[in-house]
């Protein structure tokens, strides 16, 4: 049975023969914004990972980590990983957690390409602004050490991706318009 999401392109193909774009990076780091706007352009069927275990949990990402833990949501992220690598052509938005899985990246990668979306923790606080609360790792007393110290645990693991966008040396519209041009050139 094909896997069913809740995408930006309702009925659209997920063609497996072509591979996914992944887009990483710390929370605010524009991922959802980027990847939604990226998808339209290219036709491509976009899925924010964090939404499609909400949609499946019938819950947020905060209750789920309230309720399950952590280990929980990783396991289900790493179920939802599993899925994809039986479909394709996709822009795909994980949570900023989602690469510190063990393995994970491999599962879709090759064929799929990783883009880093690169950003300081202090912009990235900025521009989460009240949606911080959202995020249970950074529900924390200080939620900029908290950012600081995800940073530096994940950092290593993001510059792995296959390129590397910095997102506060551009305009939202010119990061999109990079990552058009590095989705189309990556098939």
């Amino acid at each position: 049975m094909t896997p069913t999401f809740r995408t930006s392109r309702p009925g659209s193909a997920a063609d497996p023969s072509r591979r996914h774009i992944i887009l990483v990076g710390l929370p605010g780091s524009g991922k959802s914004s980027v990847g939604r706007a990226v998808a339209t352009q290219l036709g491509r069927t976009f899925l924010d990972l964090d939404l499609e275990i909400e949609r499946r949990e019938g819950r947020s990402i905060s209750e789920i980590f309230g309720e399950n833990g952590e280990a929980y949501f990783r396991a289900k992220e790493l179920s939802l990983t599993k899925e994809l690598q039986q479909v394709g052509n996709m822009i795909l938005a994980p949570g900023g957690g989602w690469i510190t899985i063990p393995d994970i990246v491999g599962l879709l990668r090759p064929p799929g390409r990783l883009i880093y979306l690169r950003v300081q923790p202090e912009t990235a606080l900025q521009r989460l602004g009240t949606r911080q609360t959202s995020r249970p790792l950074l529900t924390r007393p200080d939620p900029g050490a908290e950012l600081k110290r995800l940073y530096g645990q994940r950092r290593a693991a993001y510059e792995t991706a296959d390129h590397v966008v910095d997102t506060e040396l551009y305009s939202l519209q010119r990061v999109i318009e990079i990552v058009t041009e590095l989705a189309s050139s990556m098939g």
